[in-house]
């Protein structure tokens, strides 16, 4: 019985078939091994086993009483399926075995805040998430997509979780020849007018869609904790200022995407699909409006290069598809309007990217210095000028 010591876990591989012929063997090796490496986690690996009769499901039962923190890892199916009907899995922390795939070579189709979407075959893609321990993110975004498909989002439904082999996990989707909206507009295959139509279309249903309130976060409260963290770091008016902004935003119930850009919506035939669903939230457009902007221009602002390392086109593209989705989702061609409302999408896409930088570190390097400053001029210049962002 192979062993290991890993970050305060005592992690015990488990293999073959654990019956009524060897339990109790089974069980005084586990015994002899905890006992010698006294450990508060205790993880069981059954990547290797292949059966568990009753007799070896008592011998996980005492281990779980010994150690109340015991999970289960890398379980296959046929051994998963015992666990489930016996209720083990509602008793604790039982992990089914994921396949391994490679995205070695294969081509970016899509990308967002928390991953990349791979082509994995001609029917199907990957995202593989940038956190390299992400299965609860990963469990979460299903949920929410499953959530989001019922209430008539187009959305693609994750049907597989699978380790990949580069390292981190990765969700699987069904995808017939799909392409990005950032491809077709690189290729000219649509006109920059067509894609803002097609993509404000698919954001106006998004936007439609009432979800329950404690189904998916209110972006107005994540939003407040982004100021808190701005304490000391913008004039005491201005900070105020901002807080009471936002406050005054009031709830609402209808859905955002939270990170919607050219590289998470797909065309597949005839059907337009919104990908990257583990930043599902609800509350006012504005929110899902300042995203939009970071993506476009936001991030373009400290660093000119930024929109085209990231969907793939310039700045001044990006600049006008921005500007033109603003104006037909207002359904305006009255450019103080779009303007007016693009200034209050600044105020927040702005809070967000100075926090960000902060965050990590910014500070300590040149360029880190540079972004800081760069968005909290931005902001020091817009808040004197802006007293609502409701419209």
């Amino acid at each position: 019985m192979e062993y290991m010591l890993e970050n305060g876990a005592l992690i015990v591989s488990l293999e073959g078939r654990i019956d009524s012929t060897n339990a109790a063997a089974v069980e005084n090796e586990l015994t002899g091994i905890r006992a010698a490496n006294p450990a508060e986690t205790l993880i069981l690996n059954c990547e290797n086993l292949q059966y568990l009769s009753s007799a070896g499901l008592r011998v996980v039962l005492r281990a779980k009483k010994a150690v109340p923190d015991t999970k289960i890892i890398h379980v296959g199916n046929a051994v998963y399926d015992i666990f489930e009907m016996t209720g083990f899995t509602e008793m604790m922390e039982i992990q089914r075995a994921y396949r391994e795939v490679s995205i070695e070579g294969c081509e970016v189709i899509g990308e967002g805040a928390n991953g990349r979407v791979y082509r994995l075959a001609q029917d199907s893609v990957v995202k593989v998430y940038r956190n390299p321990n992400a299965l609860p993110e990963i469990h979460r975004e299903r949920e929410l997509a499953r959530t989001a498909f019922v209430l008539g989002v187009p959305t693609a439904i994750p049907y597989a979780v699978v380790r990949i082999r580069e390292g981190g996990y990765g969700s699987v989707f069904e995808l017939l020849n799909a392409t990005s909206f950032a491809k077709l507009l690189i290729r000219g295959e649509k006109s920059l007018d067509e894609i803002a139509e097609m993509s404000i279309a698919l954001l106006k249903i998004i936007h439609s869609t009432e979800v329950k309130p404690d189904s998916v976060p209110s972006m107005r409260e994540v939003a407040l904790g982004w100021a808190d963290y701005l304490k000391g770091h913008l004039p005491r008016d201005l900070f105020k200022k901002l807080y009471r902004m936002l406050e005054e935003i009031p709830e609402d119930d209808h859905l955002l995407h939270g990170d919607f850009h050219l590289k998470n919506i797909t065309r597949q035939g005839d059907e337009d699909l919104i990908l990257d669903m583990d930043t599902l939230c609800h509350g006012h457009p504005v929110f899902e409006f300042a995203s939009m902007f970071n993506a476009y221009c936001g991030f373009s602002e400290a660093d000119p290069e930024a929109v085209k390392r990231f969907l793939g086109i310039d700045r001044d593209t990006a600049r006008r598809f921005w500007h033109r989705s603003l104006a037909l989702y207002l359904d305006t061609d009255d450019e103080q309007t779009v303007r007016s409302v693009e200034d209050k999408a600044k105020v927040i896409g702005f809070m967000r990217l100075l926090r960000r930088s902060i965050r990590r570190n910014g500070f300590d390097t040149e360029e880190g210095r540079r972004e800081i400053e760069c968005y909290r001029s931005q902001l020091t210049d817009l808040l004197p000028r802006v007293d609502s962002l409701t419209f």
